[in-house]
């Protein structure tokens, strides 16, 4: 994928667009907005983000696919069991090709889950940033394992 300057805003992003991405991004960002209307949209990291006590779905167009994830959508398989998880946040993302289809009743199912989640649990990267202060570094846990089994007498095998 080329790199390119991102849209001034949500419209220019869309209307940048042609042939069944486009058809896509607009069927998917009018099923989004309908299925909740106070979403916040804009264009964050290169593409379409909308935010609900912080981020809860993005869309992104890229030249052979469409993205369709959501921050907490390892949540959300029970609606959609193609959302492939990866990343931080709890990131699942539908891959999405020309003949991918998706019906709008399933998009405004996710979508309203992934708002009420992000209202039940609050915002998904603060809560990601909250995990990585309790747990520490992954070096402060290994240093720690390893003072532990020294002060219980575990002794390394002699080379």
């Amino acid at each position: 994928m080329k790199k390119t300057r991102p849209a001034a805003d949500p419209d220019a992003y869309v209307a940048a667009l042609d042939g069944w991405r486009l058809s896509r991004v607009r069927s998917l960002r009018t099923a989004v907005r309908n299925a909740a209307p106070g979403l916040e949209e804009v264009i964050k990291w290169g593409h379409l983000v909308y935010f609900s006590n912080g981020p809860v779905l993005l869309i992104r167009a890229e030249d052979e696919r469409v993205l369709f994830g959501f921050w907490r959508g390892r949540r959300l398989n029970e609606i959609e069991p193609r959302l492939k998880g990866g990343g931080k946040y709890e990131m699942a993302t539908l891959e999405m090709r020309q003949e991918t289809k998706i019906d709008a009743a399933t998009v405004r199912r996710l979508v309203k889950r992934a708002v009420a989640l992000n209202s039940e649990l609050g915002n998904p990267q603060a809560a990601a940033q909250t995990k990585k202060t309790e747990g520490g570094s992954t070096a402060g846990r290994t240093r720690d394992a390893s003072a532990k089994r020294a002060s219980s007498g575990a002794r390394a095998r002699p080379g």
